[in-house]
């Protein structure tokens, strides 16, 4: 691993939502990309459209990374308490003759618009104002000045190289009427002064890119590398949206999933190493590069995610997943006061597990005061064998000394022996009255796990229920 410790690279969401699957997976390069050479990960808070910014999205923003554990080394910064940077970098833009103020109307604006696409022609600023050297009044805007001979190259790590005519590109404006910044500024006064080195991002900013690129010249800052990700399609191979399933990072974890999980499946849309599937974090770091991110469009597979969580719930450590389950558990109403016991349940169903909110729904038996019977279990095996094998429980269970595993294993193989009966025939009558279902871990495990006096109380409970039936 090189210690190159001079690579800085930031993550820069807007405001205006939650963190999204596809601004996770870019948050994840960028972090990925520092920490492999040891450099900095710079968090920026991009509220400059003060309509749509808001503190409530701003949270949801920490508070997904956090949970990815995307930890910043810097910020978070936030470019609405900057406007003083870019106004002087405005400044030195309209002193240098690279920009100008222009006051052409909005309506006028729409109406040589509309007319250049009428004409066939592309729809961009005409330069009216260019030569005007006009002073600032109300509603005015500042342009760059954009070269309109020559040629942008973006010789991006992942797309490799890319040129722009520079006659295809407009002078666009850097300032707005209300004094504050357009994102293609901001960000590149941002990047400049903050010292990032490769700006890592999703591919829908490609066209900005030159424009960038020519602000940067214009400013005497030095280019960064750029490195455009491609975007992440949808089964259809449309663009990712809810109609694909969840979107939002935070629904990930309200679903149930760990977020190692998504971590992993994130960083697998649209990189590789080899034919692996499954990383750790120090592996993820010590691999990940640049030249494994794929040009092509990655798509999103529910069901591999749902695999990974599967898994990752599966080798989680029995503790941390307590931990996790008793949210879950809560929202469904479940009194979870002994510990002990959450633990004793993760173990029983975290190799049975999909998700953390299928672990609280399947393991709610083990809280709740009385069983609720499905209705077609209990019509099959409460019936009058159940209850008969039931009673034959009931009798040997409270004299039993051995109450581990193997001793509840045992009683039961000598009851169905003695009854000349099938074990499943003693077993899931049991299942049904200890669980209220006919599928569950082991029976030996779900009784251990519930504790005798509960499964005595459960048997004479079962038993009522079939009798009052």
């Amino acid at each position: 691993m090189s210690n190159d410790n001079k690579k800085r690279t930031r993550f820069a969401p807007s405001p205006t939502g939650y963190l999204h699957i596809g601004g996770a997976r870019t948050a994840l390069f960028n972090w990925l990309y520092a920490r492999h050479y040891g450099g900095k990960f710079i968090l920026r808070i991009e509220d400059t459209d003060q309509e749509r910014s808001t503190e409530e999205s701003t949270r949801a923003i920490f508070d997904a990374m956090t949970w990815l554990g995307l930890n910043w080394d810097e910020g978070p910064h936030y470019q609405a308490e900057r406007i003083e940077k870019y106004k002087e970098a405005v400044r030195r833009l309209l002193d240098a003759g690279k920009a100008f103020r222009c006051d052409c109307t909005p309506d006028a604006l729409e109406e040589k618009r509309k007319k250049a696409l009428a004409e066939g022609r592309k729809p961009k600023y005409d330069g009216t104002c260019r030569e005007k050297n006009l002073e600032w009044k109300p509603g005015s805007v500042v342009r760059f000045r954009t070269p309109q001979i020559g040629m942008t190259t973006v010789n991006d790590l992942i797309k490799g190289i890319i040129s722009f005519n520079n006659e295809e590109l407009d002078d666009l404006i850097v300032e707005r009427s209300d004094g504050y910044p357009t994102y293609n500024f901001a960000v590149v006064v941002d990047d400049a002064e903050m010292g990032i080195t490769h700006v890592i991002r999703g591919d829908d900013h490609l066209n900005n890119t030159p424009r960038q690129i020519l602000l940067y010249e214009a400013l005497g800052y030095e280019v960064p590398k750029f490195a455009h990700v491609p975007m992440i399609l949808g089964s259809d191979k449309a663009r990712l949206s809810k109609r694909h399933g969840a979107t939002s990072v935070m629904a990930y974890r309200e679903m149930g999933y760990l977020p190692e999980a998504l971590v992993n499946y994130l960083v697998r849309l649209g990189w590789s190493y080899g034919d692996q599937e499954i990383f750790s974090l120090d592996e993820l770091i010590r691999y990940f590069s640049l030249e494994s991110v794929g040009r092509s469009a990655a798509v999103f597979n529910p069901e591999k995610l749902l695999w990974l969580n599967q898994h990752y719930i599966k080798e989680g450590d029995t503790d941390r997943l307590a931990d996790l389950l008793c949210p879950f558990l809560k929202d469904l109403d479940l009194r979870v006061t002994d510990k002990a016991l959450v633990k004793n349940v993760v173990g029983d169903l975290k190799t049975r597990s999909k998700t953390l909110v299928e672990m609280a729904e399947s393991g709610a038996f083990y809280f709740r005061d009385s069983v609720e019977y499905d209705p077609k279990s209990a019509e099959q095996f409460l019936d009058r064998e159940g209850r008969a094998s039931l009673n034959a429980i009931l009798e040997e269970l409270p004299a039993l000394s051995d109450y581990t595993k193997e001793g509840v294993e045992n009683m039961l193989r000598t009851i169905a022996e003695k009854r000349t009966l099938k074990l499943k025939n003693v077993i899931q009558p049991l299942r049904v009255t200890l669980t209220g279902k006919t599928v569950s871990p082991g029976i030996d495990q779900v009784m251990i796990t519930l504790g005798k006096e509960k499964v005595i109380a459960r048997i004479k409970s079962a038993l009522e229920f079939s009798k009052a039936e």
